[in-house]
């Protein structure tokens, strides 16, 4: 059995419980640990140091973590562990929610200056999105640009569309739900209430029914005891009624009795017993919290991996396993997708019929909104439209049931029952149809990105299978070492590519480094070329700039910033890319020129004074003494994925760009908005990695966005 690797909607729910008990902890200190394991140290009146672990990477997790199992901080906190620690530090705890019943939660932090939230979303790619008050991102780990949803520093943060709770689903809208479904009660219980596949199986046995029964079979009996069972579930959560577990599967065959350490692998860690694991001949260990429970098995499972990773090079990887159920997967997501394209045709059916038979519709509407405002109460209008029906009146006998709760009334038309909401008109309750038909159809589209990326990894489980039995690669190539360890390796082809980066301090600008190691940097705008040339520029620098108005001040820098200024033999390779880069990322471009010319100069020449009379705007200089122009230089930029050393995206002018990096690609003014450019690049790259996740870490479309050229762009053909 796989070992779990993400928490459930039902885990979350049982940890909202527990975590919410540390109401009123004071914040000390955040760490980000690489890109993905968050750690905040607090302190908790009663229970004193608390540990607070969320890791949204290959696996996803939130718990509290015994403090002797916290590892040593990390070096140079990055700026969003800064930004953590800025907004937190001496912050109380108020609390943490589920949203609705999807794997996301929010934390809230209160302090007197201002309130946070911390939105972790534990599904996906992952992320972590700080808001301020009203609700805006302050910064996320990552960038999320979807048709459906943003994420973004600035903007509003938007969840994800709400699904069925089935935590609170009434017995009639769950019963609605399991008919509306064409296949068995156990997959419904997954997909459609939104349980998934291991809590699903466990409530059919809970409530003693077969989980294969075919909707058409099931009936009030089955429904009314898998809604039963919900409930207990919900009740439980909500109580802390817990009973944790740790359960390993013996790969021995031993089972029944409780294990030590030695005697199994973790497999799964969950707030109460689960039958359906003890069916499987699960070995189980109890735990006070289920905090408690989630440590030892993240902890374990860390130190199962590794045991796997040393005996990766001994034994052959079962590709085959793998392989099949990366299929299931891809199965059950097809089976998914038809159910979306279902669901939303029923909708859009529901919202048509509705203005087919408008004035039947418009009738049951006016009649029953008409008895609410005489004050007439619900079970009379149902005995009245019941009575109404016995008689033969259309209008009454199109009502198959009348729910006083949520002031709605089911209309059957056709065969197909429409639940209309008494208070609106037939237009508001057909347009409320296209809209949730627009949403299902949304979650399809979430649904296929989710089936394009199981194939990939498909495919590279599948590319992973040749290269062993082509003994291609050596089995030591994934670890990490000295720069010259990675040399000649095929980076598009590995299957695994380590992250290594560090921030460093002209990053802010626009920058690259030579062909001959020196490094450029330039002005994004008139703010920042003040900031250069009266912070950075030095007198054994060089200055460029181009004719067109609107360039970056880009100088080439002789040393580092905090290193004495020196003199140096500039090669005239580096002098023609830095006037590359000047005029590629001045106006030329974005006026759809393919060619400029900038000139240089020395910093002595270059001067914020004013000729008697004259005025310099901001960002702007006063040039004296002669210059050394270089015309007809192309407006052109690569942009790449740098491998070895630093892992990252580059650009800059394709002869400093091209040898440093494991693929590039050349860019020249053009059509495509810069925005539409970045993905565009991103697509590419994707389809030239086998390591997808190493792409998206690196290089996202905004960290592309960031290396292109203000204005259009096209890609240049190979």
């Amino acid at each position: 059995m796989d070992p779990k690797r993400e928490l459930t909607s039902v885990d979350l729910a049982a940890l909202v419980t527990e975590l919410n008990r540390y109401e009123g902890a004071k914040v000390d200190k955040a760490y980000l640990y690489g890109d993905d394991l968050l750690r905040f140290r607090m302190r908790d009146f009663d229970r004193g140091r608390v540990e607070l672990f969320l890791e949204v990477g290959d696996v996803k997790r939130a718990h509290l973590v015994d403090p002797e199992r916290v590892p040593d901080a990390p070096g140079r906190p990055p700026n969003f562990a800064m930004m953590l620690r800025n907004r937190l530090s001496g912050a109380d705890f108020a609390g943490v929610e589920q949203f609705e019943f999807d794997r996301i939660l929010v934390f809230e932090f209160e302090r007197d200056d201002e309130n946070t939230r911390l939105v972790v979303e534990l599904f996906g790619q992952g992320n972590v999105a700080v808001l301020d008050e009203t609700g805006e991102v302050v910064q996320s780990l990552e960038t999320v640009r979807l048709k459906s949803r943003t994420v973004a520093p600035g903007s509003q943060y938007e969840f994800p569309a709400s699904r069925l709770n089935p935590l609170t689903v009434s017995y009639e809208a769950f019963a609605r739900n399991m008919e509306d479904s064409d296949t068995d009660v156990v997959r419904t219980l997954a997909t459609q209430l939104n349980l998934g596949g291991l809590y699903a199986e466990e409530l059919c046995t809970r409530a003693g029914v077969e989980k294969t029964t075919p909707i058409e079979e099931a009936g009030d009996d089955e429904y009314r005891a898998l809604h039963g069972a919900i409930e207990e579930l919900r009740t439980r959560l909500r109580s802390g009624d817990f009973d944790p577990r740790v359960y390993t599967d013996d790969t021995d065959g031993a089972g029944g009795a409780d294990t030590s350490d030695d005697d199994g692998a973790v497999v799964d860690a969950t707030p109460f017993p689960l039958e359906e694991h003890e069916r499987k001949g699960l070995n189980s260990e109890a735990y006070d919290t289920f905090n408690d429970a989630l440590d030892e098995y993240f902890f374990r499972l860390e130190l199962d991996d590794g045991e796997d990773a040393e005996e990766a090079g001994s034994s052959r990887p079962d590709f085959e396993a793998e392989i099949e159920k990366k299929k299931r997967i891809i199965d059950q997501q097809e089976g998914a997708i038809e159910g979306f394209e279902q669901q939303a045709e029923t909708e859009r059916r529901r919202a048509e019929l509705l203005y087919a038979n408008y004035d039947l519709v418009d009738e049951v509407l006016s009649t029953v909104r008409e008895a609410r405002e005489s004050g007439v109460p619900w079970d009379e209008i149902r005995e009245t439209l019941a009575a109404g029906a016995e008689q033969g009146i259309p209008a009454a006998e199109a009502v198959v049931d009348v729910d006083g709760a949520d002031g709605t009334v089911t209309i059957e038309i056709d065969g197909i029952e429409i639940e209309v909401v008494v208070d609106t008109g037939v237009e508001k309750n057909a347009d409320r149809l296209y809209t949730e038909a627009k949403r299902i159809e949304e979650k399809k589209e979430g649904a296929l990105t989710a089936i394009e990326n199981t194939r990939e990894e498909l495919d590279a489980v599948k590319r992973r299978r040749e290269e062993w039995e082509a003994d291609d690669e050596d089995d030591e190539d994934d670890e990490a070492g000295a720069d010259d360890e990675f040399e000649d390796r095929d980076w598009l082809s590995m299957e695994s590519i380590p992250i290594r980066s560090s921030e460093q301090w002209y990053e802010r600008f626009r920058w690259f480094h030579t062909s001959d190691g020196f490094l450029v940097i330039g002005g994004r705008n008139a703010d920042q070329n003040e900031e250069i040339v009266t912070k950075y520029l030095n007198k054994h620098d060089l200055f460029f700039h181009t004719q067109a108005h609107g360039g970056p001040v880009t100088i080439v820098k002789a040393t580092g910033p905090s290193e004495p200024s020196e003199a140096v033999e500039f090669p005239e390779s580096t002098k023609e890319e830095a006037a590359q880069f000047a005029v590629s990322y001045s106006s030329v471009w974005k006026q759809g020129r393919f060619a400029g010319e900038a000139y240089l100069v020395t910093p002595d020449q270059v001067s914020k004074t004013p000729e008697s009379g004259e005025y310099i705007e901001k960002g702007s200089f006063v040039i004296r003494g002669d210059r050394t122009y270089f015309r007809d230089v192309a407006a052109e930029v690569s942009i790449g994925i740098q491998c070895e050393g630093e892992t990252r995206v580059i650009g800059g002018p394709p002869a400093a760009i091209d040898e440093r990096v494991a693929t590039s690609i050349t860019v020249r003014p053009g059509r495509y908005a810069q925005n539409d450019a970045a993905k565009m690049l991103y697509r590419k790259f994707r389809d030239r990695f086998a390591d997808q996740k190493f792409l998206r870490k690196v290089a996202t479309p905004d960290k592309i966005q960031e290396f292109l050229p203000p204005g259009g762009s096209e890609l240049v053909d190979e």
